[in-house]
Parts: C-alpha cells; structure tokens; sequence
C-alpha cells in the first residue's frame, strides 16, 4: 500500500476531503456543500453538527476511494475557516448554539463599546488585531449573554469552546483532546502573539472565561489520533492551520517578503514578515503565520470580506447568471472592460477601513449598463481592493515583488490578469489551486517525516491535469491610475453613506 495524508478542509461553504500521495498529488477527494444561515440582517450562521457530519461523510468517501488506488492514510491535517466560533457542552460534544460565523456582524455594539471605554490599543499590542465583530472575542461572549444559562456554566468547566478545527478535533479524538494551533488562536482577540498564551487580561475584557478555552500548540504538534472508517489503525492527526495560514504554506512563502492572496468567499492576502512582529500603520493585522519545530513566523495580513461570495450574490440575488463562472466570458466579452464600480461591502468593508456598518452600492451605471458590465464590475473590485492592500503593505515597509494566487476565483484567468495589471506585480497561479488542504496535508507529512523537507509544492499537475500559469501586467499606467483613482472615489461615496454624512 502507497502512503496517503488526510486533509480536512471545512471552508465556509463547503466540508472538503483530500487524501494526497508522497509526490502531493491528490488521489482522492470528497466534498460536502455547507448550509449557510442569515438569522437576521448582517447575521451568518453555521450548524456546528452539520459541519461534524459532513466531516464524517467526506473522510470516510475519501479513505474509500484512495483504498482502492492502493493509499492508506496515515496522517491527518486539518485545515478551516479562522474566525468561526463554537460552543460546545462537555459531557454531551453537543453545541448550545449554532456556530457564529467570521462574516457575522451582530456584535458591532460590543465592539463600539469596547471602542469607547478605549480598549482598541491593548487589543492590538496584545493580538495585533483590530477592534472588530469579525474576531471571535466578542462572538464567544455573546453566546454566553445569549444562550440560557451559559454564562454560568461556561466558568464552572461545563462547557468548552473554539474555533472550528478545535471541535472537529474534539470530536475526532472522542473528547480526549481539546486543542488548537497558533494560527487559530491568534485569530480570536483573546492570544497574546508576542507571549504565545491565552492573555489573562484580554479574558477579562471580553469575559471569556480560561475554563472554556483549548491548549494552544505548534502546528505541526500531535493532536492525538483519530479513528475513521476504512482505516485498519488509528490515524495521528499531526497539522492543524487556519485556512489562510495553510495557503501560505502550501503556496511555500517561507522566506519574509513572499505573499499570498487567497479568493474564496473573501480574499486574503499574507505577507511574510519572518520573526518580527511588523506593527501596521495603515490598519493591516499583525498574525501568526506559522510555528513549525518550534519556531514562529509572523506575517502582515489585509482582508476583504466579499471576493467570491460577490460573484455569487450576483448570480443568487440577482440572477444575472447561472453559473459563478459564467462571469470571466460576460466580462471578457467587453470590448472596452467597464467604467461600472462596485464596492461589494455586502457585509462591511474590510482592511484597511473596518467598518462593519458600510453597505455594498454600484456606481456609474448607465442606459447602457448591462449584467455583463456589473459582472465585470465585481471581478474588478477584488482587484482594486487587493490593490490597496498591497499599497498598505508596502507603505509599511514591506512590498511584495510577486504575488501567489489561489482559491477558486482564480480558475478565472481574467481575473487573474486584471489583478496583474491593477497591481502592476507578476501574478503566480500553482497547479494545484487547494493550496489551504496542500499546506495542512505538508504541516502533518513533514511532521511524521512521511514527505521530503525539499518538496517542491508547486509544481506539477493540478487535479484536471493543468499546469500552473504566469501573468504579467499588460495594462497602460495612465489607465491604471484613471480606474484606481474611480475606486477610491467610490469608497469614499460608500464610506459617507455609511456614516450618514
């Protein structure tokens, strides 16, 4: 039997699968589409036990079917979306709540509480994130203020909590072992990225109590084994890494300097900083990268709330497509592209202007504005913002000379070459564009020294065969600056109406 390494991948939309070989390349994959629930305007739910199930049924389809290609797994990487938060009784794994999720904006109020009593520079010399609904903080404290009796059993030890690779990993090992990484934890408002601890004071500010919290370990720590169906022995699971923090790795950005920018439902770009915490002028967040045998990297990160999940809601809420990739022919149909700018702030708007509370809008719309144009318009809007968050960067003092893309918007080559053009920077495509399931596979392979420290993850064939792909800006300065200079005027226009001025 060949060697296999399991990757959990739970995203926020769908449960994923994937079983890679020595080589990574993927054998086998297994996909479950996850429910989204909107409770109540600005709202974004998850059932934390659909999530379970789902990760039941795809690991086991997957395991089937690497079986019989000759794999056996022996190793485990889970990889999620960051942010997420559940809470969970002890004695039952049960969840008292659905899990909140990282796009859910209920708890602005705490927020501009907190705000007021000016707390935002503890918060972000201690975390080095900023102020907002969309950390786990204020998600956990309002399910403790929200759920009947909650807030009294959560000190008394009777309930746990965490972000999504914690439940799952609760569950996998049966409750044995309730943990998480750094990445994640760095994620929450509540860790300490300089100390690498749970920071008793932040506990206090956001009441969250220590009894409800996971063990912080290194990504690549063990964290315990699994039993899954179809397999003789227990699996180690030896990886954990939140999404963004996986693409990272899997898109091999090991060295300060080198970035990423995934564009799934959000976009998210990480620039490596190596051991130094670079503190950001421009309201970037200051992470966890990674802690691998022991030693933490840092990275710089910007984040936009709306990438693909925009082209979605054209297609859900407007019906201007039947298909999400339908929109690279409607926008590669255009003979002159667009003057239509859409600032897609669906549920706020990210880094670098944090407001929870601005509201997508469209702007220069015509007689002669059509699906097409507005399908071109949000495509454009990924690129504009990761513009100006590569701007932030640099104006931080780190500029990224390439930049690694991946996710599933960027099967758009489009996209992809406007983002080269807008940004003026050579744009990286990998073969395999599940670089957050390649990074979490990596982490446990190299872990149990199942793959060599020298694989080169980005080269080879991608699932259908394809080959990675280059892009290089092809677009006039002049022009260049005309649209950013609109995108900007845009987001002002945005920003006012947002703030009722």
């Amino acid at each position: 039997m060949t060697t296999g390494i399991l990757a959990i991948d739970q995203g926020t939309t769908s449960t994923r699968a994937i079983i890679f070989d020595q080589a990574m390349k993927v054998v086998a994959t297994s996909q479950c589409e996850l429910r989204q629930i909107y409770p109540h305007s600005g709202w974004v739910e998850h059932d934390a036990e659909e999530i379970w199930q789902a990760t039941q049924q795809t690991t086991r389809a997957a395991i089937a079917e690497a079986a019989a290609e000759g794999v056996s797994v022996k190793a485990l990487g889970i990889t999620n979306q960051r942010e997420t938060v559940v809470v969970w009784d002890r004695a039952t794994g049960k969840p008292i709540h659905n899990a909140i999720v990282w796009q859910d904006r209920r708890t602005a109020p705490q927020c501009k509480a907190l705000a007021q009593q000016g707390a935002e520079a503890l918060i972000a010399e201690r975390t080095g994130l900023l102020l907002d609904p969309y950390f786990s903080a204020t998600k956990i404290g309002w399910l403790l203020d929200n759920v009947d009796g909650a807030r009294e059993a959560a000190p008394a030890g009777k309930l746990a909590c965490g972000t999504i690779d914690s439940f799952l990993l609760w569950h996998l090992t049966q409750g044995r072992v309730h943990a998480t990484d750094v990445t994640n934890a760095s994620r929450t408002s509540l860790y300490n990225i300089e100390t690498l601890q749970w920071d008793d004071e932040l506990l206090d500010l956001f009441g969250v109590p220590r009894a409800m919290l996971p063990e912080v370990r290194d990504c690549d720590a063990d964290f315990g084994e699994t039993r899954i169906e179809g397999c003789d022995a227990p699996i180690p699971v030896r990886g954990i890494a939140g999404d963004q923090q996986a693409a990272l790795i899997g898109q091999q950005c090991f060295a300060p300097g080198e970035a990423k920018s995934t564009y799934g439902t959000g976009g998210f770009i990480l620039l490596n900083t190596g051991e130094e915490i670079v503190r950001s002028d421009h309201r970037l967040i200051s992470t966890i990268a990674y802690r691998l045998r022991g030693k933490v990297a840092y990275a710089l990160e910007g984040s936009i709330f709306i990438a693909g999940a925009g082209v979605q809601w054209l297609r859900d809420n407007l019906a201007l497509m039947d298909d999400a990739a339908e929109s690279e022919a409607m926008a590669r149909g255009l003979e002159h592209g667009t003057d239509v700018y859409f600032v897609p702030a669906l549920t706020g708007l990210g880094a670098p202007h944090w407001l929870p509370d601005a509201r997508g809008a469209i702007f220069g719309l015509s007689r002669a504005t059509g699906p097409e144009q507005i399908a071109a318009a949000m495509l454009e809007a990924v690129g504009f913002q990761t513009a100006d968050l590569t701007q932030a960067m640099a104006s931080d003092g780190i500029a990224a000379a390439t930049m690694r893309v991946d996710g599933g918007m960027v099967h758009n080559d489009w996209m992809c070459q406007f983002l080269a053009d807008i940004l003026d920077l050579t744009i990286e495509r990998p073969a395999n564009l599940e670089t957050t399931a390649v990074g979490a596979a990596f982490v446990a392979g190299r872990a149990l020294d199942i793959l060599p420290e020298d694989i080169d993850l980005r080269q080879g064939e991608g699932e259908d065969g394809g080959e990675g792909a280059r892009f290089t800006s092809q677009m006039d300065a002049a022009i260049r600056a005309r649209k950013l200079a609109a995108w900007h005027k845009a987001v002002e226009a945005t920003k006012a109406f947002a703030s009722g001025a």
